[in-house]
């Protein structure tokens, strides 16, 4: 996220919460953003240690884990800008965006596209700019989000919209799944080189007890099973899981997401 020579001082911080999620948070020496708070006290804890001020919470979309910190926060810092998904179902939202908006952060010099991605969830956007992207649980390094709400055509469509973005995008997602989804990938294209790299990367990585995030969209083209349905190696795996030819993208798509679930 330095690229923009505006964010040369900036940082983007993975702040541990629960057993296995990332709440974001994008800080100059004096303010901060923060992304998904599920947990408040961790956050509180970094602004203190760190001495900054929290200036905005992006929200992605409406599950517990990525809102649960919003009361304690609003508490805390009162007239905080709260933004996320329309449709005033998340309490404690003060700014509802949608697709085609821009959400501008002055304090740290910021500026937003919101795209919104269903599939996970009906209400899921995600954040781009400056080359990062803020994807909730829309796309995971080596996965994507499980289908609680949206169909596998919506989430198709989402990966896709999301695919077209520059291939320098930093993909800030916001669990560590990733060992898991390397796992379940390496089954459907045993033969992908660039998986079997990434894989032993991210074994170290995590053997160190550091986070593989955030990655980038060049990356993921390569190694993501829900990013390559249109992948020849990718639909014979999947007709050979289902034991049956497959017709378009969306089939292939439908059939290793429900793969991935059986896993």
């Amino acid at each position: 996220m330095t690229t923009d020579s505006t964010l040369t001082d900036m940082t983007i911080f993975p702040i541990a919460a629960f057993d296995d999620n990332y709440i974001w948070c994008i800080h100059n020496d004096k303010h901060a953003v923060v992304v998904d708070p599920g947990d408040a006290e961790p956050v509180l804890n970094y602004l203190r240690t760190h001495n900054l001020v929290l200036s905005a919470v992006l929200i992605t979309h409406h599950h517990r884990d990525h809102t649960g910190g919003i009361p304690k926060l609003a508490s805390a810092l009162p007239n905080l800008p709260i933004i996320g998904p329309r449709g005033g179902h998340i309490r404690g939202i003060t700014k509802s965006v949608s697709q085609g908006d821009t959400v501008t952060l002055p304090l740290l010099n910021l500026s937003l596209q919101v795209m919104e991605v269903p599939g996970h969830t009906l209400d899921h956007i995600a954040f781009f700019g400056h080359d990062a992207l803020f994807c909730g649980d829309t796309l995971f390094s080596a996965g994507c989000g499980r289908l609680f709400e949206g169909s596998p055509e919506q989430m198709l469509h989402s990966l896709n919209k999301l695919k077209r973005l520059p291939n320098a995008t930093k993909v800030y997602c916001t669990h560590e799944y990733t060992l898991a989804n390397v796992k379940f990938a390496l089954a459907v294209e045993p033969n992908n080189s660039a998986l079997q790299h990434y894989a032993n990367w991210a074994q170290e990585k995590r053997s160190n007890n550091e986070p593989t995030l955030p990655s980038n969209l060049q990356e993921q083209k390569a190694i993501n099973p829900f990013l390559r349905a249109h992948e020849l190696s990718v639909k014979h795996a999947a007709e050979a899981y289902c034991e049956k030819s497959l017709r378009d993208d969306v089939a292939v798509f439908t059939a290793v997401r429900r793969w991935k679930d059986e896993f």
